[in-house]
């Protein structure tokens, strides 16, 4: 829990008690200050309870994040395992793949850069 929180639930309390008092007693200004620290009070127990939000939301995502590194060496070393069974059941179409995929770099490499357009002159 937040300090701000409980600074702020603290006032909250005092607040009321003093808007009370303030209502007992008659006295406007007393009742006054009561209800403006009880606001007081309440502001900052919101934003303690935003700072708590902000922490947990904080904490959750380190985790998933976590997770989903420890999770990722297991997922390559499985698509490792399931291309070389496929390359292992399918020798001719791998390599037929793998080759095309060479001759389309290899196009796309030797390529000429493109020329900008000529520019007119007016």
């Amino acid at each position: 829990m937040d300090k701000d929180r409980i600074a702020g639930s603290a006032k909250d309390f005092a607040g009321k008690v003093e808007g009370s008092v303030g209502d007992i007693a008659g006295d406007a200004k007393t009742q006054a200050e009561g209800r403006a620290r009880e606001t007081t009070g309440t502001a900052q127990n919101l934003y303690g309870q935003a700072k708590d939000a902000a922490r947990e939301a904080t904490d959750v995502a380190a985790s998933y994040a976590k997770g989903a590194y420890e999770n990722s060496g297991d997922t390559f070393r499985d698509s490792t395992q399931a291309i070389a069974k496929k390359v292992q059941d399918n020798p001719l179409g791998s390599m037929l793949i793998a080759g095309g995929i060479g001759f389309a770099l290899a196009l796309l490499m030797a390529r000429p850069p493109r020329r900008p357009p000529p520019q007119r002159w007016r």
